[in-house]
């Protein structure tokens, strides 16, 4: 049974940036598209970025995530991460990955973010 483990999550101020990182083990991640998603209070889950098993499609859901978040996947470390950079309170949610293969979806814990104004 495979397993994603996000983490780096964390209580930060405006501005700031977070690294999170979601780990696979019992799969490999190369065979998957993979995403991240977000849950902001008495919200829905949305998208936040995804990239493609081979890492040239790349896509990023708002203008505003597009110019402030970067998906990266190391294949070979066998991990996904989404490097934030001028965290706003908006930003403020449980942060969670995703790995993608055909109709099936994987989804980690979650690692909660917020960003205090």
């Amino acid at each position: 049974q495979g397993q994603l483990d996000e983490s780096g999550g964390g209580l930060v101020q405006a501005g700031s940036s977070l690294r999170l990182s979601c780990a696979a083990s019992g799969r490999n991640i190369s065979d998957y598209n993979m995403a991240w998603y977000r849950q902001a209070p008495g919200k829905e889950r949305e998208i936040v970025a995804s990239i493609s098993w081979s890492g040239a499609n790349i896509n990023y859901a708002t203008y505003s995530v597009k110019h402030r978040f970067t998906i990266i996947r190391d294949n070979a470390k066998n991990t996904l991460y989404l490097q934030m950079n001028s965290l706003e309170p908006e930003d403020t949610a449980v942060y969670y990955c995703a790995a993608v293969g055909g109709s099936s979806w994987y989804w980690g814990q979650g690692t909660q973010v917020t960003v205090s104004s």
